[in-house]
């Protein structure tokens, strides 16, 4: 069995306890010790690692994953993409993340039906080192709803699957469940990037959420959806949804329900999305005439607005920014958690806590994974600094000194070395 002591470690534990100085055993897969009294740690046969003047942190989590979306420009783009090329994208992706320190990814949406699934199951395998995921579902909407790329004179399909009434809703879902998805994604409100549904509509119905979170639950699988109005908020709490995104334009009925059930349903804002485009508009070409006309801008204050009032009702929250697209880039993830902090109030502590201990609770594995604590897995960082003095470390590659993932070291800080493009899982 394998063993690595990372010495003088500056750990983050992700207790929301403050950060202590500890030496931290490492054995196979799991944490075998974590020593406040340095230098008492049995080192023989150990691999030592010095972390002098670096946080040892829990892997990130991150809460709204898109490793099948490729920096397309439009949503519908994702449709054009064979699936051998599509493949080969998604697996890049989630390497890229481990080299950004997520070493978790709860999948939001596939782009296509299987992809999340394939690319899980060789995770596991072993085919190839990645990191551990729930893979999803592509989007399930309603004919004119968010995802329906259909047209009336030519045949075309997309990203989405189109499920219209309860029943053709279960025969979708069931589809879902027979191929192996972990995850059940619903699109219950539209969205101002699509002009035929906005993002104050609400298309799916009651019948229709209802039936999906049946046949997910009935099968052990978690229900996630795309819900920006108040209604579909809502609608998504009546019907037990397990994580509901976005949810910015809550009013104070729908915040009351999430409050009263906030033990029974995470909330992730996706807002990386909104400050990239209210933000840095102009690095992706976007006038700022489409931002103004479409009301992100408002939309970005209101969501401001929303997650402080999360925050205060202790509505658990997660990180993750709906990143994939050409305005959003694979690799920013990390930059929500410097949002959290600027935008909507959270301390570093709670923030980072966010994209850790709380991730992990999404994944299912709040009770061994999200937190530097023994017997937990050894999903890890050593980052250069201190993050509770400065998260926006995290944002920067050449930061983390140290990804392990599993008790394996994907990056190692003694060494200086550049990557094949996909190493293999031997290697």
């Amino acid at each position: 069995m394998s063993r690595t002591l990372i010495r003088n470690a500056h750990v983050f534990d992700a207790s929301g306890a403050a950060p202590y100085p500890a030496d931290v055993l490492i054995e196979g897969r799991r944490i075998r010790a974590v020593a406040t009294d340095l230098g008492t740690l049995d080192a023989i046969g150990a691999d030592i690692i010095d972390a002098t003047g670096m946080t040892l942190m829990p892997g990130l989590v991150e809460g709204h994953s898109h490793p099948t979306f490729t920096g397309v420009a439009q949503p519908a783009e994702l449709g054009d993409i064979p699936p051998e090329e599509h493949l080969i994208l998604t697996i890049k992706n989630t390497r890229l993340m481990l080299d950004h320190g997520f070493t978790s990814l709860f999948e939001a949406a596939s782009a296509k039906l299987r992809l999340g699934v394939v690319t899980r199951n060789a995770i596991n395998a072993g085919d190839f080192i990645g990191p551990r995921m729930r893979a999803a579902s592509p989007e399930i909407t309603t004919t004119a709803g968010l995802g329906d790329e259909r047209r009336a004179h030519i045949y075309r399909e997309s990203f989405a699957m189109i499920a219209d009434g309860p029943e053709e809703m279960r025969k979708v879902a069931r589809l879902c469940m027979r191929e192996g998805v972990d995850n059940l994604k619903i699109n219950v409100s539209g969205d101002d990037f699509v002009s035929h549904a906005k993002a104050a509509i609400t298309p799916m119905s009651r019948a229709e959420i209802a039936m999906a979170v049946e046949v997910g639950h009935e099968y052990g699988k978690m229900l996630v959806a795309h819900s920006r109005s108040s209604e579909s908020v809502k609608r998504c709490v009546e019907a037990g949804v397990d994580c509901i995104y976005h949810c910015d334009q809550s009013d104070e009925e729908a915040l009351d329900m999430l409050e009263r059930n906030k033990h029974r349903h995470f909330v992730g804002p996706a807002f990386g999305i909104l400050y990239n485009l209210v933000h840095e508009h102009e690095k992706a070409g976007i006038p700022k005439s489409f931002i103004t006309e479409r009301g992100f801008d408002r939309a970005f204050d209101v969501s401001c607005e929303t997650y402080h009032q999360m925050r205060k009702r202790g509505i658990r929250v997660v990180i993750g920014g709906d990143y994939g697209f050409a305005f959003t880039p694979q690799g920013q993830n990390a930059r929500d958690i410097s949002h959290f902090v600027r935008f909507f109030g959270y301390s570093p502590n709670e923030a980072l806590q966010c994209a850790t201990r709380v991730g992990a609770d999404l994944m299912g594995m709040k009770d061994e994974l999200g937190q530097v604590r023994e017997g937990f897995l050894a999903d890890l960082l050593l980052v250069r600094g201190d993050v509770l003095a400065d998260v926006s470390l995290l944002e920067h590659q050449e930061n983390l000194a140290m990804v392990m993932t599993d008790g394996r070291l994907w990056k190692d800080p003694r060494r200086a070395f550049k990557r094949e493009p996909l190493p293999l899982a031997a290697e």
